[in-house]
């Protein structure tokens, strides 16, 4: 009987030990700029967040003002929209290891804070 209650011990802590790993790894959806969405000032708005691989950036946007392009990070300073761009007003963007930089590629946007660098681990 005791070498049952044992198995039982070992299986519910092996279980619980997969649930918290599996809990641990889910993927966290993100709306870039909270309620106000992807426009000028946003360039803080990844403070204090803690990204992970395979968590998700949603970039709400009127397409007819604003795009997102991936630019690397010298352009990501010049503010030189020279990347992938994307313009649907709810560009969906799977986060990859290392660090994204994102800009508004309309001319002077990004120089208003229209950009983001996110660095996922």
């Amino acid at each position: 009987m005791a070498w049952k209650l044992e198995g039982c011990a070992i299986f519910l802590v092996i279980f619980m030990m997969l649930f918290a790993i599996q809990i641990s790894n889910a993927s966290t959806t993100y709306n870039v700029g909270d309620s106000n969405g992807w426009t000028f000032g946003v360039s803080n708005w990844p403070n204090g967040k803690n990204f992970k691989v395979g968590d998700v950036l949603v970039f709400n946007y009127p397409r007819e003002i604003h795009n997102v392009v991936i630019v690397n990070k010298v352009d990501y300073n010049n503010c030189n929209p020279s990347g992938k761009m994307f313009n649907s007003g709810k560009d969906v963007i799977t986060l990859k290891k290392g660090t994204t930089y994102f800009i508004c590629g309309v001319p002077g946007h990004c120089d208003g804070a229209q950009k983001i660098a996110i660095t996922a681990n």
